[in-house]
């Protein structure tokens, strides 16, 4: 076993990832924790991914059953071996140097948030991309009764034993909701912290994001979340 499992999906992101590896190694190694680095690709490599975990001595896998974005999650959860489990993206909108920052709570909260919505948090999307996803947190909140503001994005903390424990159904970024939503259905006393973070722009390529399905599945989500067992 490890202390931590940093997860990091990624499609298409080799030349980000040859920025982002040496910078998060170089972070973990001022933790003093023992850790490692799960970058779980496509089913397939389609570029540069594996040559790069190579020479940065990171963990490439492949993800399982599919090309989602939560086969990848999924794929990530089974194969970490830390006892915590931190989820990452691979496009350089998240700070290796940060970690050190949601660590300082490791021991006394369940989950741990690097949160826009908390005050001297934020991020450089346009007005229109931050009016909808304050509407989309605010919705899971009170419709989920999740206790905390940014629940959408994927920069967290969590107990590895919670995660592995979670039956997880959901294929696109709202996979990051549905754990959130279950952890906390199936923990009544679950603590979370919410630590202000300022998001950064991607560095390189486009967003994987597709705004049509982004709405859909969230839409859809949100109602299978509540109204199923």
């Amino acid at each position: 076993m490890k202390d931590l499992s940093i997860i990091i999906p990624a499609y298409k992101e080799d030349r980000n990832l040859e920025i982002l590896l040496p910078k998060l190694k170089k972070a973990l190694s001022t933790s003093g924790l023992s850790s490692e680095i799960l970058v779980v690709d496509t089913l397939r490599p389609i570029d540069n991914t594996l040559q790069v975990c190579q020479k940065h001595a990171a963990r490439y896998i492949n993800r399982t059953n599919g090309n989602n974005y939560g086969d990848a999650v999924r794929t990530g959860i089974v194969t970490a071996q830390g006892e915590r489990i931190l989820f990452m993206d691979a496009d350089g909108s998240h700070s290796p140097d940060f970690i050190l920052e949601l660590l300082k709570f490791n021991k006394d909260y369940d989950i741990v948030i690097a949160s826009r919505y908390v005050e001297n948090g934020g991020s450089r999307n346009n007005f229109l991309l931050i009016a909808m996803s304050r509407i989309l947190n605010l919705t899971y909140s009170l419709f989920l009764n999740i206790p905390c503001k940014d629940i959408s994005n994927s920069f967290k903390l969590y107990s590895s034993t919670q995660l592995k424990n979670l039956k997880l159904y959901c294929n696109n970024f709202d996979i990051v909701e549905e754990i959130i939503f279950k952890i906390c259905r199936n923990n009544k006393n679950v603590k979370i912290k919410e630590v202000p973070y300022f998001f950064k722009t991607r560095l390189f390529g486009k967003t994987k994001r597709n705004l049509c399905l982004f709405i859909i599945s969230y839409l859809l989500t949100i109602f299978k979340l509540r109204f199923r067992k």
